[in-house]
């Protein structure tokens, strides 16, 4: 027996779309890493790109449970004394809605090359219009 390795032609990429409209944030984020890296597939290897391409919808519309909208922050720093900004959940979502949820799948996707190949695939839209029309994407049904 030998270890079965896909090759180029084995991978076939499609396009999926996920609705975060009330759905959680992170449970959102999960599936569309998932679909990123192609773990759903059965030729599934690690050290191997052959996930699919993921469209979000309605990225704006995702909800965070408990009080994570109020306590949740998202932070950066100028590198300068004093340059700590701090942004809420409740206000970034207002500002850049698609920041947000990108955020959330990068931190999914591993931290290498992989991951950053994985990430090119990812097409986020605050809204229920999208330009992918023509890639023909399929509704991912989310459990």
């Amino acid at each position: 027996m030998s270890t079965f390795m896909p090759k180029a032609d084995d991978i076939k990429r499609t396009w999926y779309i996920l609705d975060a409209a009330g759905k959680p944030l992170g449970r959102t984020a999960e599936k569309a890493a998932y679909i990123l890296r192609g773990k759903h597939k059965p030729i599934y290897t690690p050290n191997i790109d052959i996930g699919d391409s993921v469209i979000i919808i309605n990225a704006e519309k995702a909800i965070l449970t408990g009080k994570k909208g109020v306590q949740k922050l998202y932070r950066h720093h100028s590198g300068w004394v004093g340059g700590l900004k701090e942004l809420q959940y409740k206000d970034m979502i207002k500002f850049k809605p698609v920041f947000t949820m990108e955020l959330a799948v990068k931190g999914m996707l591993p931290h290498n090359t992989l991951g950053a190949k994985c990430l090119t695939r990812l097409r986020v839209y605050a809204g229920a219009e999208h330009s992918q029309q023509a890639q023909n994407p399929v509704a991912w049904v989310q459990e």
